[in-house]
């Protein structure tokens, strides 16, 4: 990557290059047809292309590449979660994330921050002491920081908040960020080049399901068949599911997000509290990056509302008051499938070559390297690994959940 930059900077002529081939013609049959071109889709494309020689592949993408909730999520990176089962995975994850830009010659932006999540009850201190403990045994780095602590962390930090006075903190050293569109188009070339076809604006339309499996989806293009057929459709897997008679433990909710105009770095760390319901990170332009909780009612929506960026604004103040003066530069919204336990749903279907990547809630982006790596394994192998068999969508049959409510970024 780096002599490719020196030559290309010291060239006189500079070529536009054409790393994503043009939608080719649809062909009749591929081995794997994935819907739906975000970030899951394509790390499960290359992984199948690269490590399992599966490379008649078809992604088929409604909109454009990356466009969905790849491309409205705010590139947190993290693995400080609860349960060892999720620990393990998103651990997983993290260390994909270190070595990806090497790994696909393409640079991620990735950057290593580390997460402060804050406590202002004793209620939420003990809960920090659980993850903190979980995360050392399965050897991730978390630590319980005290308030001394966090103002060497955070100088700019507001420690006593009006009735909320910050407690104490868990600190996540190992959390960072990535730029998310890098993600998905560096994954897509190298799949790419490896004979995966990408098909944007193709819509699936329809499925007809026959003896137990898909045998045939028809899209606004033309209709196509498939040996397997996986779906990675972040936002609408209910909707998509549906279309194979699955009815999925999936509510979606609109989960909103804001940028203020750049300013100096004054905030190296991401810091979230879930009682304020928010949290904060600056971004390698400068620009302070502000999320919160879902909207409190369920919407196949990506429009803003005031009264989130009011809300995300005055807590953001809370924390840091002298951003007062900041403009907003712009706010989007995703679609969060939200499952009963806070966990993914990761694996085969009911239907025997229908396979599932859904309900990531709020999740997905972290675990881009490794559902790609994981799920091209089982279904080349034909045999779930051990890292995403507790995800499997029977666990709510067996009340096996994996509960991680309490490990988000902001109460939701």
């Amino acid at each position: 990557m780096v002599f490719a930059l020196l030559r290309y900077g010291f060239s006189r002529q500079y070529p536009e290059r054409d790393e994503i081939p043009r939608t080719p013609d649809l062909q009749s049959h591929y081995d794997v047809v994935i819907i739906g071109g975000g970030g899951h889709g394509a790390s499960l494309a290359y992984h199948l292309a690269k490590h399992h020689g599966i490379t008649k592949i078809a992604i088929l993408e409604k909109g454009y590449l990356g466009g969905g909730n790849t491309a409205r999520n705010t590139t947190v990176i993290r693995s400080n979660y609860t349960d060892q089962r999720s620990i393990r995975f998103y651990a997983k994850s993290l260390r994909l994330y270190e070595s990806l830009a090497n790994e696909l010659d393409y640079n991620m932006m990735y950057s290593r921050r580390g997460q402060l999540t804050l406590s202002h009850s004793d209620g939420v201190s003990r809960s920090l002491r659980l993850r903190a403990d979980a995360g050392d045994f399965y050897g991730e780095a978390n630590e319980i920081v005290d308030r001394q602590q966090i103002r060497k962390l955070v100088p700019s930090l507001n420690l006593d908040i009006n009735g909320m006075p910050i407690l104490c903190g868990l600190w996540h050293a190992n959390a960072a960020i990535a730029r998310h569109d890098a993600v998905v188009w560096g994954y897509a070339i190298r799949a790419c080049e490896r004979g995966v076809e990408l098909h944007q604006r193709t819509e699936v339309l329809q499925m007809e399901v026959a003896g137990g499996k898909v045998t045939r989806l028809r899209t606004n293009r033309g209709d196509v068949s498939a040996g397997t057929v996986v779906q990675c459709v972040a936002g609408h897997s209910s909707v998509v599911a549906k279309m194979v008679g699955l009815k999925l433990p999936v509510r979606s909710y609109p989960l909103q997000a804001m940028v203020t105009h750049p300013v100096k770095p004054f905030l190296d760390p991401m810091v979230s509290s879930t009682a304020l319901h928010c949290y904060i990170s600056q971004s390698a332009r400068g620009e302070l990056v502000i999320g919160g909780g879902s909207d409190p009612y369920e919407l196949y929506s990506t429009r803003s509302t005031l009264e989130v960026k009011e809300a995300l604004a005055a807590s953001a103040l809370e924390m840091f008051p002298f951003i007062g003066e900041l403009k907003i530069l712009r706010q989007w919204a995703g679609i969060t499938d939200m499952t009963p336990d806070y966990s993914p749903i990761m694996g085969p279907s009911p239907l025997s070559n229908y396979w599932l990547d859904a309900g990531w809630g709020t999740w997905g982006f972290k675990a881009t390297p490794a559902s790609g790596f994981f799920l091209a394994k089982a279904i080349s192998e034909n045999h779930i690994p051990d890292e995403i068999r507790p995800f499997q969508l029977d666990r709510f049959d067996r009340f096996d959940l994996v509960n991680e409510m309490g490990a988000t970024a902001a109460s939701h």
